[in-house]
Protein backbone atom coordinates (compact mmCIF):
# COMPACT_ATOMS: atom_id res chain seq x y z
CA UNK A 1 0.00 0.00 0.00
CA UNK A 2 1.41 3.37 -1.11
CA UNK A 3 0.26 6.76 -0.79
CA UNK A 4 0.61 9.34 -3.47
CA UNK A 5 1.20 12.70 -0.93
CA UNK A 6 1.29 14.93 -3.86
CA UNK A 7 -0.56 15.10 -7.12
CA UNK A 8 -2.46 17.47 -9.32
CA UNK A 9 -5.59 15.73 -10.19
CA UNK A 10 -7.04 19.06 -11.03
CA UNK A 11 -4.98 19.65 -14.04
CA UNK A 12 -5.68 19.45 -17.93
CA UNK A 13 -3.98 16.03 -18.31
CA UNK A 14 -6.69 14.55 -16.27
CA UNK A 15 -9.69 15.94 -17.33
CA UNK A 16 -10.32 13.18 -20.59
CA UNK A 17 -9.94 10.05 -18.01
CA UNK A 18 -10.09 11.13 -14.30
CA UNK A 19 -11.36 7.61 -13.32
CA UNK A 20 -8.97 5.77 -15.14
CA UNK A 21 -5.86 7.63 -13.50
CA UNK A 22 -7.48 6.72 -10.00
CA UNK A 23 -8.19 3.04 -10.94
CA UNK A 24 -4.58 3.03 -12.30
CA UNK A 25 -2.98 4.29 -9.06
CA UNK A 26 -4.95 1.45 -6.95
CA UNK A 27 -3.90 -1.31 -9.55
CA UNK A 28 -0.58 -0.20 -8.88
CA UNK A 29 -1.13 -0.40 -5.00
CA UNK A 30 -1.24 2.99 -4.94
CA UNK A 31 -4.54 3.40 -2.12
CA UNK A 32 -4.72 7.05 -1.32
CA UNK A 33 -3.49 10.77 -2.84
CA UNK A 34 -3.54 13.80 -2.13
CA UNK A 35 -4.76 16.21 -4.54
CA UNK A 36 -2.51 19.87 -4.04
CA UNK A 37 -4.22 22.88 -4.43
CA UNK A 38 -2.79 25.77 -6.56
CA UNK A 39 -5.21 28.60 -6.06
CA UNK A 40 -7.61 29.09 -3.16
CA UNK A 41 -9.93 30.53 -5.24
CA UNK A 42 -10.43 26.87 -6.87
CA UNK A 43 -11.09 25.05 -3.50
CA UNK A 44 -14.38 23.83 -4.88
CA UNK A 45 -12.96 22.16 -7.29
CA UNK A 46 -10.28 20.06 -5.06
CA UNK A 47 -13.10 19.73 -2.70
CA UNK A 48 -15.27 18.27 -5.49
CA UNK A 49 -12.60 15.82 -6.52
CA UNK A 50 -12.58 14.45 -3.32
CA UNK A 51 -15.86 14.09 -2.75
CA UNK A 52 -16.50 11.63 -5.52
CA UNK A 53 -13.35 9.65 -4.70
CA UNK A 54 -13.03 7.88 -1.30
CA UNK A 55 -9.19 7.08 -2.43
CA UNK A 56 -8.65 11.27 -2.61
CA UNK A 57 -8.19 13.94 -0.32
CA UNK A 58 -7.08 17.64 -0.60
CA UNK A 59 -5.75 20.56 0.67
CA UNK A 60 -6.51 24.40 0.13
CA UNK A 61 -3.97 27.26 -0.73
CA UNK A 62 -1.87 28.99 -3.36
CA UNK A 63 1.24 28.28 -4.97
CA UNK A 64 3.99 30.82 -4.89
CA UNK A 65 3.38 31.13 -8.86
CA UNK A 66 -0.10 32.04 -8.17
CA UNK A 67 1.12 34.84 -5.21
CA UNK A 68 0.85 37.66 -7.01
CA UNK A 69 -3.00 36.59 -8.33
CA UNK A 70 -3.64 36.20 -4.37
CA UNK A 71 -1.39 37.85 -2.64
CA UNK A 72 -3.48 39.11 0.38
CA UNK A 73 -5.87 35.56 1.28
CA UNK A 74 -6.36 35.85 5.23
CA UNK A 75 -4.86 32.84 6.78
CA UNK A 76 -8.41 32.74 8.78
CA UNK A 77 -10.35 32.46 5.09
CA UNK A 78 -7.74 29.31 4.26
CA UNK A 79 -7.83 27.42 8.06
CA UNK A 80 -11.80 28.46 7.98
CA UNK A 81 -12.27 26.54 4.95
CA UNK A 82 -9.67 23.59 6.36
CA UNK A 83 -11.91 23.30 8.74
CA UNK A 84 -14.83 23.12 7.40
CA UNK A 85 -14.29 20.23 4.71
CA UNK A 86 -13.49 16.99 5.97
CA UNK A 87 -11.45 15.84 3.18
CA UNK A 88 -9.22 18.83 3.17
CA UNK A 89 -6.65 17.59 5.03
CA UNK A 90 -3.70 20.29 4.78
CA UNK A 91 -2.60 23.77 3.72
CA UNK A 92 -0.88 25.11 0.38
CA UNK A 93 0.94 24.33 -1.62
CA UNK A 94 2.64 27.60 -0.65
CA UNK A 95 6.07 28.16 -0.89
CA UNK A 96 8.69 30.33 -2.29
CA UNK A 97 10.21 29.65 -5.61
CA UNK A 98 13.09 31.78 -7.43
CA UNK A 99 13.57 29.88 -10.62
CA UNK A 100 11.48 32.01 -12.95
CA UNK A 101 12.23 35.57 -13.96
CA UNK A 102 8.76 36.52 -14.06
CA UNK A 103 7.78 35.05 -10.62
CA UNK A 104 6.03 37.03 -8.30
CA UNK A 105 8.18 39.62 -6.44
CA UNK A 106 10.06 37.80 -3.67
CA UNK A 107 8.65 39.81 -0.89
CA UNK A 108 4.97 38.85 -2.07
CA UNK A 109 6.07 35.18 -1.77
CA UNK A 110 7.50 35.38 1.51
CA UNK A 111 4.50 36.84 2.55
CA UNK A 112 1.76 34.33 1.36
CA UNK A 113 3.89 31.74 2.52
CA UNK A 114 4.02 33.75 6.18
CA UNK A 115 0.18 33.56 5.81
CA UNK A 116 0.13 29.83 4.95
CA UNK A 117 1.98 28.74 8.25
CA UNK A 118 -0.05 30.72 10.41
CA UNK A 119 -3.09 29.25 8.51
CA UNK A 120 -1.83 25.74 8.97
CA UNK A 121 -1.38 26.93 13.09
CA UNK A 122 -4.97 27.50 12.94
CA UNK A 123 -6.27 24.84 11.77
CA UNK A 124 -4.06 22.44 13.21
CA UNK A 125 -3.41 20.85 9.58
CA UNK A 126 0.21 20.42 8.28
CA UNK A 127 1.45 22.44 5.01
CA UNK A 128 2.92 21.77 1.51
CA UNK A 129 5.71 23.51 0.85
CA UNK A 130 7.25 24.25 -2.10
CA UNK A 131 11.52 25.83 -2.23
CA UNK A 132 12.99 25.92 -5.39
CA UNK A 133 16.14 28.27 -5.92
CA UNK A 134 15.49 29.67 -2.43
CA UNK A 135 17.12 27.37 0.03
CA UNK A 136 18.56 30.47 2.15
CA UNK A 137 15.20 32.46 2.04
CA UNK A 138 13.26 29.52 3.19
CA UNK A 139 15.48 27.97 5.92
CA UNK A 140 15.40 31.91 7.81
CA UNK A 141 11.62 31.86 7.40
CA UNK A 142 10.44 28.34 8.40
CA UNK A 143 13.46 28.73 11.69
CA UNK A 144 11.84 32.58 12.11
CA UNK A 145 8.43 31.33 12.02
CA UNK A 146 8.87 27.59 13.84
CA UNK A 147 10.12 30.38 16.59
CA UNK A 148 7.42 32.65 16.57
CA UNK A 149 5.08 29.43 16.92
CA UNK A 150 5.38 25.67 16.10
CA UNK A 151 3.33 24.11 13.03
CA UNK A 152 3.58 20.85 10.96
CA UNK A 153 4.94 20.77 7.26
CA UNK A 154 6.95 18.77 4.85
CA UNK A 155 9.32 20.06 2.08
CA UNK A 156 7.41 18.52 -1.14
CA UNK A 157 9.05 17.09 -4.09
CA UNK A 158 12.39 18.22 -2.71
CA UNK A 159 15.35 18.79 -5.12
CA UNK A 160 16.99 21.55 -2.79
CA UNK A 161 20.48 21.53 -1.05
CA UNK A 162 21.27 19.24 1.82
CA UNK A 163 21.32 22.40 4.08
CA UNK A 164 17.67 22.75 3.49
CA UNK A 165 16.52 19.21 4.38
CA UNK A 166 19.12 19.07 7.18
CA UNK A 167 17.50 22.32 8.73
CA UNK A 168 14.05 20.81 7.85
CA UNK A 169 14.26 17.71 9.94
CA UNK A 170 16.06 20.03 12.38
CA UNK A 171 12.97 22.01 12.67
CA UNK A 172 10.28 19.02 12.79
CA UNK A 173 9.34 18.89 9.11
CA UNK A 174 9.14 15.57 6.89
CA UNK A 175 10.68 15.48 3.51
CA UNK A 176 8.67 14.30 0.28
CA UNK A 177 10.75 12.73 -2.95
CA UNK A 178 9.13 12.67 -6.26
CA UNK A 179 10.38 10.81 -9.50
CA UNK A 180 13.42 13.05 -9.67
CA UNK A 181 15.02 10.99 -7.12
CA UNK A 182 14.86 8.05 -10.24
CA UNK A 183 16.70 10.26 -12.57
CA UNK A 184 20.18 9.00 -13.16
CA UNK A 185 21.90 12.13 -12.78
CA UNK A 186 20.57 12.75 -9.35
CA UNK A 187 23.32 11.23 -7.06
CA UNK A 188 23.32 13.96 -4.78
CA UNK A 189 19.37 13.64 -4.21
CA UNK A 190 19.72 10.11 -3.41
CA UNK A 191 22.11 11.22 -0.95
CA UNK A 192 20.19 13.70 0.40
CA UNK A 193 17.51 10.81 0.54
CA UNK A 194 20.06 8.75 2.85
CA UNK A 195 20.57 10.97 5.67
CA UNK A 196 16.68 11.96 5.90
CA UNK A 197 15.02 10.02 9.26
CA UNK A 198 13.05 7.49 7.69
CA UNK A 199 9.85 8.40 10.35
CA UNK A 200 10.29 11.53 7.73
CA UNK A 201 10.00 10.47 4.56
CA UNK A 202 6.93 10.48 1.96
CA UNK A 203 6.90 9.57 -1.82
CA UNK A 204 5.11 11.17 -4.22
CA UNK A 205 4.22 12.11 -8.17
CA UNK A 206 3.84 15.84 -8.15
CA UNK A 207 1.23 14.74 -11.29
CA UNK A 208 1.42 15.22 -13.93
CA UNK A 209 4.74 16.50 -13.98
CA UNK A 210 7.96 14.60 -13.08
CA UNK A 211 7.44 11.14 -14.52
CA UNK A 212 10.14 9.04 -12.69
CA UNK A 213 11.69 6.49 -14.66
CA UNK A 214 10.88 3.97 -17.11
CA UNK A 215 8.45 6.60 -17.81
CA UNK A 216 10.31 9.96 -18.20
CA UNK A 217 8.80 12.16 -20.95
CA UNK A 218 5.16 10.80 -20.46
CA UNK A 219 2.82 13.04 -18.33
CA UNK A 220 3.21 11.66 -14.88
CA UNK A 221 0.39 9.95 -12.72
CA UNK A 222 -0.31 8.81 -9.23
CA UNK A 223 0.08 5.07 -10.52
CA UNK A 224 3.82 6.39 -10.84
CA UNK A 225 4.19 6.25 -7.46
CA UNK A 226 5.40 2.80 -6.98
CA UNK A 227 8.06 3.14 -9.37
CA UNK A 228 9.38 6.19 -7.50
CA UNK A 229 8.88 4.45 -4.42
CA UNK A 230 10.79 1.31 -5.87
CA UNK A 231 13.65 3.57 -6.37
CA UNK A 232 13.59 5.35 -3.35
CA UNK A 233 13.99 2.04 -1.31
CA UNK A 234 16.71 0.80 -3.25
CA UNK A 235 18.74 4.03 -2.94
CA UNK A 236 17.77 3.51 1.38
CA UNK A 237 18.36 -0.51 0.98
CA UNK A 238 14.97 -0.99 1.59
CA UNK A 239 12.77 -3.40 0.04
CA UNK A 240 9.74 -1.54 -1.40
CA UNK A 241 7.32 -3.34 0.71
CA UNK A 242 9.38 -2.01 3.67
CA UNK A 243 9.23 1.29 2.26
CA UNK A 244 5.80 1.83 1.21
CA UNK A 245 4.62 0.51 4.97
CA UNK A 246 7.49 3.34 6.35
CA UNK A 247 6.08 6.14 3.93
CA UNK A 248 2.36 5.05 4.40
CA UNK A 249 2.55 5.45 8.45
CA UNK A 250 4.95 8.81 7.69
CA UNK A 251 1.87 10.03 6.09
CA UNK A 252 -0.82 9.27 7.93
CA UNK A 253 1.27 10.44 11.24
CA UNK A 254 1.39 14.08 9.43
CA UNK A 255 -1.64 14.59 7.40
CA UNK A 256 -3.69 12.54 10.68
CA UNK A 257 -7.07 14.42 9.36
CA UNK A 258 -6.65 11.43 6.38
CA UNK A 259 -6.50 8.92 8.99
CA UNK A 260 -9.47 9.99 10.87
CA UNK A 261 -12.54 8.47 9.82
CA UNK A 262 -11.24 7.64 6.17
CA UNK A 263 -11.11 3.72 6.54
CA UNK A 264 -11.50 3.34 2.45
CA UNK A 265 -8.22 4.43 1.80
CA UNK A 266 -6.59 2.41 4.30
CA UNK A 267 -8.07 -0.49 3.16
Amino acid sequence: MLIDSHCHLDFPEFAADLPGVIARAEAAGVTGMLTIATRVAKAETYRAIAAAHPRVWYTVGTHPHGAAEEPDVPAETIADHAKRNPRCVGIGEAGLDYHYADAAPEAVQERVLRAHIEAARLSGLPLVIHARDADAHMERVLTEEMARAPFRAVLHCFSSGARLAQAGVALGLYVSFSGIVTFRRSHELRDIARGVPLDRILVETDAPFLAPEPHRGRTNEPAYTADTARSLADTLGLTPEVLARITTANFFRLFDKAAAGNGAARA
